[in-house]
């Protein structure tokens, strides 16, 4: 390794690395679905500080990072014209009625007007299709922000266009997963697939220190949630507003209720078998709560190679754009002038058990793994309408794993379409919800 040659030789925000330089030529163009949420607005900061290093505006066509489409829900609309206006995408894409998309096109001009912009009128298209019409754009990239299992048929048809997918949308993996793993291995891409969850971000960089055939485990990090330490009987009793009340990281209603669960940490224990081929049994969880370390690779020579950086989106996400290329000044890194401490817990799986439960719905494959999800996400639903208590969700998701089991919507793994994991989602939260009542 030269490392006069590497790519932080020149550390000055006014130039780009030869190698970066090299990797953008000609500008690479990038689609964001889920715009206006946190991966979205992220994408879009990391999206403009990489072309101000470059010296160029984001919405010039010779922009090292150029954005070709936007994606969001009806929920945002202002924020989408905004984002439209200073970005300048072809394509702007919302999930909202012909109403929506009739007021965006409203905003986008006033925006416009705003920023004394004239000339300039993106497509829009709009309805349940809408993010599916965005991905198939044609970007070099399709950063996938979306939350939910909704996220699966875009990411689907990025990977069929030949367009790279940087995942933030674990749902494609957890729902889909034997469908993706077949559109990744179609794609002529040599990398079509880059996570971008802090994860399996991490896990990326720290398996690049050896082969294949080393890999002993991966470990995934845990903060613990606002109820770390809590025993089962204690979290009968724990609220929404407990629920929402992260440590660590701020996000969406479900991904944060899913933190405190720990079913999103079951969901990337999956994400990670799909991602790195690794068996479920060698995919191990701890926590730590100081969320420094995101996660660690353990090799067959008892070495672990961990990533650690200050709790922030923009390093996973700028990686997912650039790959495998680092930038400049993207993310401040651990201070290590001052004192500190890491710590490490094993999971208490008694209190917190959807860890387990995926595993076991991951080895039974098929269309288990987007029943499991699908019915999370409607207990977490009538646990914040105060339906439920907080241990019910992940006690009704195996109600409903058990019921699938000899169910009409029950497709294995060798016969899984699209359709039918469809099917089986829409069985799920019917049967979800009528065990609940």
């Amino acid at each position: 390794m030269k490392f006069g040659a590497s790519i932080f030789r020149d550390s000055s925000r006014d130039r780009l690395t030869a190698e970066l330089t090299e990797f953008l030529k000609g500008s690479r163009t990038v689609t964001l679905l889920g715009s206006t949420g946190s991966i979205g607005t992220q994408g879009l900061q990391v999206i403009e500080h990489l072309n101000s290093l470059a010296g160029v505006p984001s919405h010039s066509e010779s922009a090292p990072l150029r954005v070709l489409a936007l994606s969001a829900g009806a929920r945002s609309l202002q924020l989408l014209a905004e984002q439209t206006v200073k970005f300048r995408p072809e394509l702007v894409a919302t999930s909202g009625s012909k109403d929506d998309a009739a007021r965006l096109a409203e905003l986008i001009a006033d925006s416009a007007r705003s920023a004394g912009l004239t000339g300039y009128s993106p497509r829009i298209t709009h309805g349940e299709t809408a993010s599916t019409e965005a991905a198939q754009a044609g970007a070099d990239v399709v950063l996938n922000g979306i939350t939910g299992s909704i996220g699966l048929q875009p990411t689907l048809a990025a990977l069929q266009t030949g367009s790279q997918v940087a995942l933030a949308n674990k749902e494609s993996l957890i729902a889909g997963g034997a469908l993706v793993r077949a559109a990744v291995d179609a794609s002529p891409l040599e990398q079509p697939m880059v996570p971008v969850d802090s994860e399996h971000s991490a896990l990326a960089q720290a398996l690049a220190s050896g082969h294949d055939s080393e890999v002993d485990r991966l470990i995934l990090t845990a903060s613990g949630g606002p109820f770390r330490g809590m025993t089962r009987e204690q979290l009968h009793e724990v609220t929404p507003a407990q629920a929402l009340a992260h440590p660590t990281w701020d996000m969406g209603l479900v991904v944060t209720t899913n933190s405190a669960s720990m079913v999103n940490k079951a969901l990337e224990v999956l994400e990670a078998h799909h991602l790195f081929g690794v068996d479920l049994d060698r995919i191990d969880v701890t926590v730590h709560r100081q969320s420094i370390v995101h996660s660690m690779v353990q090799f067959v020579d008892g070495s672990t190679i961990a990533q650690a950086s200050p709790p922030t989106m923009l390093l996973p996400i700028a990686l997912g754009l650039t790959w495998p290329h680092r930038i400049s000044g993207v993310a401040a890194p651990c201070d290590w002038t001052t004192a500190s401490e890491w710590t490490f817990e094993p999971l208490d799986s008694e209190a917190f058990p959807a860890v387990e439960m995926i595993k076991v719905a991951g080895k039974r494959g098929g269309t288990f793994p987007a029943v499991f999800n699908a019915a999370n996400e409607e207990t977490v639903a009538a646990f914040h309408a105060g339906k439920i208590r907080f241990t019910e969700i992940i006690d009704a998701v195996e109600r409903t794993l058990q019921e699938h089991e000899n169910s009409s919507a029950k497709t294995e793994e060798k016969d899984l379409t699209l359709e039918a994991v469809l099917e089986a989602e829409r069985w799920a939260r019917v049967r979800t919800n009528e065990l609940l009542k």
